[in-house]
């Protein structure tokens, strides 16, 4: 799976790290719990 731009961008900044879960590809960010980001998400139902 690529790795999109933005999430190797969240991965350089201090405490955040990439997760791969499930076939999706997360930022997790313990020192500001707000920078989270997620690849792999499909929206159902959406055409």
């Amino acid at each position: 799976m690529k790795v999109l731009s933005s999430l190797k961008s969240a991965k350089n900044r201090p405490g955040c790290q990439i997760v791969k879960r499930k076939g999706r590809v997360f930022v997790i960010c313990k020192d500001n719990p707000r920078l989270k980001a997620v690849q792999g998400m499909k929206k159902k139902g959406i055409k």
